[in-house]
């Protein structure tokens, strides 16, 4: 089967399979003519291996307790050797049910109450439930932002901030969500020498690595010194669209720091072992390079048709540059609009964004664009958006 630009285009019709995106909108806005450019799931059919995968875990006519073991965590060593030069042992790998499941984890097992957990804004909306829920001090050192609308780490106020003990943990998104930024080698090697300077452990979210459109990912993991601080936390759900299953991993090189994230999942009852989810995250990262190398492809080519489209039509939106991910950083300030009668506008228009309010007060005046869609979606999203935004 050739993964090309015809087969992404053909896309995948998700209303009626209980799709948060889809069905849970219209549920919600009471509109089905609302289009979907929000929640971070992508409207393509997941890799035909994926779905082989699951058929044959069909075909047992049973699923009883499930073992998940070495060669899960084989499979993703693997994977992550091949598309982004880590290195990995299955000794270092737990399983989780979920990225956010992971983040939880680690800030409980590496910080105490009271503590202080920094995190840098605009960042995914669970980094601040990750920590408030956890009765840990929520500490913000926001991105700074350049005349070319790149976002940048401001080491300076970081290294204050631990310095003065006001944060003991650092919660980091790599590839950065919702701002689109690749990290370079260089910043995270900076980010590292901060936390080990300062004996601060670091949880590092790579679930959007796959989404390095230029260049490489480089993984927190890759970079001098960080085994001794540093949690990486990963899934194959984002990249093959596979989130309902619930499987996710979590990567540490420091023995005594990932025995306390076991005996954290020990202690709050967290396991993950479903056996259809395993099945398919094996066969993710084993059997699917040629589709993720065509979806690669497509995105580039979708977002950039959206940013001349928006650069063309809707000239007072700016979109932020888009080295990863596939979820657009769209900077609508000089429209004027407060908040809600922006996504009012959008929604009067038949068009569902995240609220940029959702990664913090650092999002005011912002939205997020899904463009992992087939393109006469995204055309007609933006085509949309232009009567009210343009």
């Amino acid at each position: 089967m050739s993964f090309d630009k015809a087969y992404f285009d053909a896309g995948i019709t998700r209303v009626g399979t209980q799709c948060e995106k889809w069905d849970g909108m219209i549920a919600a806005a009471g509109d089905p003519e609302m289009i979907p450019m929000w929640v971070a799931d992508m409207d393509f059919p997941s890799a035909p291996a994926i779905q082989e995968a699951l058929r044959e875990v069909l075909g047992w006519g049973t699923w009883g307790y499930t073992i998940s073991g070495r060669k899960d965590a084989e499979a993703l060593c693997a994977y992550w050797a091949r598309r982004h030069g880590v290195t990995i042992a299955p000794d270092e790998v737990l399983m989780s049910p979920c990225v956010v499941t992971g983040l939880r984890l680690a800030v409980r097992a590496l910080t105490k109450p009271g503590d202080g957990v920094m995190i840098n804004p605009p960042v995914y909306g669970p980094f601040f439930g990750s920590v408030r829920g956890n009765e840990r001090a929520l500490v913000e050192s926001p991105l700074a932002v350049g005349e070319d609308g790149r976002y940048r780490i401001d080491f300076a106020d970081m290294e204050r901030r631990l310095a003065s003990r006001e944060a003991a943990a650092v919660m980091f998104c790599s590839p950065h969500n919702p701002c689109g930024r690749a990290w370079t080698r260089e910043e995270l090697a900076e980010l590292v020498a901060l936390c080990r300077k300062y004996g601060a452990p670091l949880i590092c979210d790579e679930i959007h690595a796959d989404f390095v459109f230029e260049g490489s990912h480089h993984s927190i993991l890759t970079i001098e010194g960080a085994e001794e601080i540093a949690v990486m936390l990963c899934a194959a759900s984002k990249t093959f669209n596979v989130a309902g299953l619930q499987q996710s991993s979590i990567v540490c090189k420091n023995p005594k720091m990932l025995e306390a994230i076991r005996n954290e999942m020990d202690a709050a009852g967290v396991k993950a072992g479903n056996a259809f989810a395993l099945a398919a995250t094996r066969a993710a990262y084993t059997a699917c390079d040629e589709w993720l190398d065509g979806l690669k492809a497509y995105l580039v080519d979708n977002r950039d048709f959206a940013m001349a489209y928006i650069a063309e039509h809707m000239p007072k939106v700016k979109v932020t540059p888009l080295d990863a991910t596939y979820l657009m950083w769209l900077d609508c300030s000089a429209l004027g609009l407060e908040q809600q009668a922006l996504l009012e506008k959008l929604a009067a228009a038949h068009v569902k964004v995240n609220d940029g309010l959702f990664f913090g007060e650092h999002g005011r005046g912002f939205i997020r664009l899904n463009i992992g869609c087939p393109r006469a979606q995204l055309e007609r999203a933006l085509a949309q958006m232009k009567t009210v935004l343009g």
